[in-house]
């Protein structure tokens, strides 16, 4: 049996679905001002906008650096969409105007250091600068941070390089203007 290349694709990806429950959905980079939608930042992807929308209040996003294990966690029923190219910050910043914080539990929570490493103070500053927030951050030891990553509604796969660039956001209640 010969297969076409939209049906040998068509296959892996049903293949890919069946083992993981979920899609690998790439977000290619565009430029600033090719967005469809006024208001939105070029750098929100029409997945991650879905799944901002989808999500309701207590529902957790991690957006990720480049080094983390998002697809073995996707594994376990998290959504795993990529954004290869775009650092965490710009992603937040991004987000943020679309994404209301929840106001009842730590909005944000960072993964600490190992012991015996140090956080870069700088990847924190940028995270509250995009993200406009000057509350509490939570500092989640880094195994606890995966297990809570592994109930996260999605995680975004950034292409953020640095060290412990990694940051979950809890969505809070809408309000409604």
């Amino acid at each position: 049996m010969e297969l076409t290349r939209k049906e040998f694709i068509l296959s892996a990806a049903a293949v890919a679905i069946a083992g993981c429950g979920s899609l690998e959905v790439a977000s290619s980079e565009r430029k600033e001002g090719c967005g469809m939608l006024k208001g939105i930042s070029p750098v929100v992807s029409p997945d991650l906008l879905k799944v901002l929308a989808e999500m309701g209040h207590g529902d957790e996003i991690v957006f990720s650096d480049a080094h983390f294990p998002a697809h073995s966690f996707g594994c376990d029923g998290a959504i795993v969409l990529r954004a290869d190219g775009l650092g965490c910050d710009k992603l937040l910043a991004g987000v943020i105007p679309l994404f209301e914080l929840d106001s009842y539990a730590t909005p944000v929570v960072m993964m600490e250091a190992v012991k015996g490493d140090t956080l870069d103070p700088a990847v924190e500053k940028a995270y509250r600068a995009a993200l406009k927030y000057d509350g509490k951050i939570e500092l989640m030891e880094r195994y606890a941070f995966y297990e809570r990553a592994k109930k996260a509604y999605a995680i975004v796969l950034t292409g953020e390089t640095r060290k412990y660039g990694n940051v979950i956001l809890k969505k809070g209640v809408t309000p409604v203007s």
